[in-house]
């Protein structure tokens, strides 16, 4: 396990960047480009570790897929040219390659077996393997498929009518793959409005699919069709560099072609609330997600309540946003965000305990924090306990603090950003 050390910014960060292509949109473009028929290229493709996974997942189906770079080829050949797997297949610390592909190896008529690493398999996949359950899959696991490793007897399932119990795409966008592929006609009712690019590239590979405020319908027996896209800049990939231009002193960055998809842009709402300077400008659409540049400066923030419908929407960024306010005048309260306590690591207690070694004043609830500010944070050690999304926290805490800045286990940061340290450098100078 590597660690590297981190000195303050003497001078703030500045500079142009262009973040790393969105996770969730990669993923989703290597599924609908392996089922469907016809060769689709796709450009600016994250090569984080989790992506790779669903590219292995599917070359483990008998997919042709080839990378150069960020672009990537996928020979599609068909639903019918799919192979069962003679390997079970790995999913890493994916935890969308695990949901998502659970909703496609359900409905293909093929026998498959996955497994993941031991975070991942600590994750709980009943909530996608009970909604599956109910269109007639017939999946077996550990806990009765509470947990990975799952066997999934693949077979033709059936439309049924659905109501989810939890807010989450990574369910959402199971459902309407195997719905894809069922018979007869699908209906999701989501509990809450979540990230929508599921829907968004279904429209771009040509599957119909009607949707009504929570309301999905989406019929079966649909074939994806090639296609050509490039993928967004990551916004969860920019809000770090963003609330570092915001936090540290004599500091301005430009994100340039990032994705703007209004499920996902909750952190820019939130900075805003709490009186960050940021411009957004430039929006065009790159096939069906808005894409613009992002300017941001040193801000003056002051402390805010999230909570509710906006928790969805940022749910991947709170833990740089708990950074941010830290810096703020006055408390913060995140509510709403008990999802954090079963991603990658429980991201609750990790942010917590990490902020606290820095010397931030920060308390757990059970669905979020209460964080004091202002706080001057003194350095230290981060333990990044293999979560990307809490490594890059404290990398960009290190840019204000007194004292040198330890993260341990950098390679994890790798999962989403794998160029995160150059870009650090490159804004350093």
């Amino acid at each position: 396990m590597s660690e590297i050390k981190l000195q303050p910014a003497s001078t703030g960060i500045k500079g142009t960047l262009s973040v790393p292509g969105d996770k969730s949109i990669s993923h989703r473009s290597i599924i609908f480009s392996a089922l469907a028929e016809g060769t689709s290229h796709i450009s600016n493709f994250l090569t984080g570790e989790d992506c790779l996974r669903t590219v292995q997942a599917f070359r483990e189906f008998g997919v042709e897929i080839k990378q150069e770079g960020t672009n990537v080829t996928v020979q599609g050949k068909g639903l019918d040219a799919l192979r069962a797997p003679v390997n079970p297949i790995y999913f890493g610390n994916s935890g969308t390659t695990a949901r998502l592909m659970s909703g496609v190896l359900s409905a293909l008529p093929l026998f498959s077996t996955a497994y993941g690493d031991p975070s991942l398999s600590k994750r709980p996949m009943d909530r996608v393997v009970e909604p599956l359950s109910e269109m007639g899959a017939e999946i077996t696991g550990r806990e009765k498929g509470k947990f990975l490793p799952l066997a999934f007897n693949g077979q033709k399932l059936r439309g049924a009518t659905i109501e989810m119990k939890v807010k989450s795409a990574q369910v959402k966008s199971a459902l309407l793959l195997a719905g894809m592929l069922a018979e007869g006609e699908t209906v999701i009712y989501e509990k809450g409005i979540t990230r929508n690019h599921t829907e968004m590239l279904m429209s771009q590979y040509g599957i119909s699919l009607d949707k009504q405020g929570n309301k999905l319908t989406i019929s079966g027996n649909q074939q994806p069709q090639a296609s050509n896209l490039t993928v967004p800049g990551d916004i969860s990939s920019a809000a770090f560099f963003i609330v570092a231009a915001a936090i540290t002193p004599n500091s301005s960055i430009s994100i340039e072609n990032v994705g703007l998809n209004p499920t996902r842009d909750g952190i820019i709402t939130a900075l805003k609330k709490m009186g960050a300077h940021i411009e957004v400008d430039q929006v065009e659409k790159v096939g069906h997600e808005p894409v613009g540049r992002v300017y941001v400066k040193t801000s003056e923030l002051k402390g805010c309540t999230f909570e509710g419908e906006l928790i969805p929407n940022l749910i991947d960024e709170i833990p740089i946003l708990a950074l941010a306010a830290t810096q703020a005048e006055g408390t913060t309260y995140i509510k709403d965000a008990k999802e954090l306590r079963v991603k990658e690591t429980d991201r609750i207690e990790a942010v917590v305990t990490n902020l606290r070694k820095l010397g931030a004043e920060v308390e757990p609830t059970e669905d979020g924090m209460i964080i004091s500010g202002k706080n001057k944070l003194t350095g230290g050690s981060v333990d990044s306990y293999g979560d990307h999304r809490i490594g890059m926290m404290g990398a960009i805490a290190s840019l204000i603090t007194e004292g040198t800045v330890l993260i341990q286990d950098k390679e994890c940061i790798n999962i989403s950003y794998p160029n995160f340290f150059d870009h650090l450098k490159k804004v350093c100078k």
